[in-house]
């Protein structure tokens, strides 16, 4: 066992409604799963750091690193909470972020509402100056204009402030001299430039993701120190790193300079985990499940990696239909999440049709099970009448469920509507967020090209076992791993992520008029940039180094991902790239264009630690057939099936007294403290080496 393994680590994920902890301690693993603290998130972490040491028996001070995940930055933009933030830009370019693009994210629609812009227009101030295209400068910048930004910025009272000026991806001088400038009038207010937080092409996307940055700056920062302060008042006061959108690890000081780095941080700790695991199980191709008490989370994991992307939305306010968000420009893990949790409220709408989401209780008030003043009809209200959920087990019997509130509130807002009874109202409940999860997955596929009968499920997250059988019968999937820990899986998964950290910078160039000096010298400077960000955290020294070009065909409009040679570009690895691209090109349209160049949009440079490969585990197909009078379990009870739509004697089994390479046939459930897992009649459960749970569906006769 590695030194690393034996090192006392703990990872933390700040939920909707959950806030999880993953204490490694010599090899062993701590779990604690709190209700997350609206008012002072950092009270939840402590607290549930204090319950996972107090399982290990160490001291706070034998912690010797914290890596943390939150979405407090994307709850931040989703619900407008966020500093009070001026956006400085080009003279002409004032109103790009409300202009947004040419894009319908509903084409039939005449009354289509678009997301109001983060930054309203009086709080947006043009400034003269002017770069084209190449990074020259056409127009100096107006200093004395500058001068009268600044008086109506103090004016204001503002806290924040956005730079985003025209063509800064190619040349950030105007942008520094307006931060410089800023700074020394107004020191105490905090400052985000578009070239160093997002240095692409395409204004609108680059803007936003800036006006992002600067809106939740001040909150994070000051978040982060409370954090800190509040863990070394504790006793442990060890290394804090955060987790980035792209899985890497980077430091408390860069993660407040670009708190918008960590609007994907949780989810993308979940993907790296489900990576762990398909690694350990040798699996190319992998659908993670991820799905808590808010939110689902679905990623594509191919040859142990998941699919990555440059851009993503947050905030989508049309059904969560792609185009209807903030867009931001940023390396992040590609995934599809709906609002589909525990948590998420059911109602029945004018056309007497269920809906679930996006619109979630949280942990404050929670569900109407929960006993802390929710009223209305959620997910996990459902699962519990439909004898899913054990009332007295529920969290490793930290919360008593009460039954009752869950009948009130589904009865009140979904049977009596629909002229209907309890149970038929819970099944509508369970069934839509199924199909709602089970859509959101087959559609991820399709725009990959991608068949997911050939792919197997990996589910973590507090509500994820429990729903994922029925995604796998809607799917057509037939296998199905739920990791030991899933019911913290993101949590678990920071404590694999590398250090790491990838530059971005665009300079549309044809290869037929390729300048390898101007590109080399691009590629010096990312080397630069993500080397800092390493040093940072005390690594980097041996750290892999990858190159991507992102490249089209000449007129196209958008481009896709190609490996680059790492080396200096030269003529030789211009055909290399070029050959690349083609080979890209092919495998995903299916052919090449004869006669067109070739340009490169943008280059991705990152760098990243070695992280350790788990050891290969064979799988135990579970030959053994055991039965309930061999394996009694700790209790029975009937449990509603949503694909036969009835009740079934269902056996209930601790996870930790499950028998190891024994088939046993469902319908059956397994509990665990932080989630529970069920088999339904056409799937069977097999307990790993590893302690997964392998469920797979039966082979029936003649079939």
């Amino acid at each position: 066992m590695s030194d690393k393994n034996l090192a006392c680590r703990a990872g933390v994920d700040i939920g909707g409604t959950f806030t999880d902890v993953a204490l490694e301690h010599q090899g062993r693993l701590y779990t604690a799963k709190v209700l997350t603290d609206y008012e002072k998130p950092e009270r939840a972490i402590v607290q549930g750091l204090k319950l996972a040491i107090e399982q290990a028996g160490i001291a706070p001070e034998a912690i010797q690193s914290i890596v943390h995940g939150t979405t407090l930055a994307t709850n931040a933009l989703i619900e407008r909470r966020g500093a009070k933030t001026a956006f400085i830009t080009s003279d002409g370019f004032r109103d790009v972020i409300e202009m947004r693009n040419e894009g319908r994210f509903e084409q039939y629609d005449l009354t289509i509402q678009l997301p109001a812009p983060l930054i309203p227009r009086c709080d947006r101030f043009p400034l003269k100056g002017r770069l084209d295209a190449s990074g020259r400068e056409l127009v100096p910048l107006d200093m004395e204009g500058l001068d009268r930004i600044i008086e109506a910025i103090r004016d204001g009272g503002f806290t924040s402030v956005a730079v985003g000026l025209m063509h800064s991806y190619r040349n950030g001088d105007h942008e520094r001299l307006v931060r410089d400038r800023l700074r020394r009038a107004l020191p105490d207010v905090s400052v985000s430039i578009s070239c160093e937080v997002s240095p692409q092409i395409r204004e609108f996307e680059r803007f936003n993701t800036v006006c992002a940055n600067a809106y939740v700056k001040p909150l994070m920062s000051s978040y982060l120190n409370r954090l800190a302060q509040a863990l070394a008042a504790e006793g442990m006061a060890c290394p804090l790193y955060m987790i980035h959108s792209g899985g890497g690890l980077m430091s408390l000081a860069s993660a407040a300079e670009f708190p918008v780095r960590l609007l994907e941080s949780g989810p993308a700790g979940g993907a790296i985990y489900a990576s762990h695991v398909a690694a350990k199980y040798g699996l190319d191709r992998v659908l993670s499940f991820d799905m808590g008490g808010t939110t689902a989370k679905i990623c594509l994991i191919e040859d142990l990696h998941p699919k990555t992307a440059r851009t993503f939305e947050v905030a989508r306010t049309y059904r969560f239909k792609k185009g209807s968000g903030m867009p931001i420009s940023i390396p992040v893990i590609e995934m599809v999440e709906i609002g589909a949790g525990g948590g998420s409220i059911a109602h029945v709408d004018d056309l007497k049709q269920v809906r679930v989401g996006p619109e979630s209780a949280g942990s404050e008030p929670g569900p109407a099970c929960y006993g802390r003043g929710g009223e209305r009809p959620t997910v996990t209200d459902a699962d519990l009448v439909l004898a899913k959920l054990d009332a007295k087990r529920f969290a490793g019997g930290s919360i008593t469920l009460d039954e009752q509130a869950s009948r009130r509130a589904l009865q009140t807002h979904v049977a009596d509507p629909l002229q209907s009874v309890n149970v038929q109202a819970a099944y509508a409940v369970a069934e839509m967020v199924d199909e709602n999860m089970s859509n959101a997955a087959r559609m991820h596929a399709v725009e990959s090209g991608r068949d997911l009968s050939e792919y197997t499920m990996i589910a973590y997250g507090g509500a994820a076992p429990l729903h994922a059988v029925r995604l796998c019968e809607k799917l057509g999937m037939e296998r199905l791993l739920v990791p030991p820990g899933a019911g913290v899986g993101s949590a678990i998964g920071f404590l694999r992520a590398p250090f790491g950290y990838e530059s971005l910078r665009s300079a549309v160039m044809r290869l037929s008029q390729f300048d390898a000096g101007i590109v080399n010298g691009m590629i010096d400077e990312m080397n630069d940039e993500v080397a800092s960000f390493l040093r940072e955290t005390g690594h980097g020294e041996d750290a892999i180094r990858e190159l991507r070009a992102y490249m089209r065909y000449a007129g196209q409009g958008w481009e896709i991902p190609v490996d680059a040679p790492t080396g200096v570009l030269n003529d030789a690895s211009l055909e290399v790239l070029r050959a690349n691209f083609v080979r890209a090109y092919t495998q995903l349209f299916g052919h090449e264009v004869a006669g067109l160049d070739i340009e490169v949009v943008s280059w991705a440079l990152s760098l990243r630690t070695e992280t350790e490969m788990p050891a290969r585990i064979e799988p135990s197909t579970g030959d053994r057939a055991g039965s309930r009078e061999q394996y009694p379990p700790i209790d029975r009870r009937d449990v509603f099936d949503a694909k036969s739509g009835d009740f079934h004697d269902c056996a209930i089994y601790d996870r930790a007294s499950l028998p190891r390479a024994v088939r046993l046939d469902g319908p059956l459930i397994v509990t665990e403290k932080e989630t529970s897992t069920y088999v339904s009649p056409d799937y069977s459960l097999i307990l790993q080496q590893d302690d997964s749970l392998l469920i797979q569906r039966q082979q029936k006769e003649g079939v």
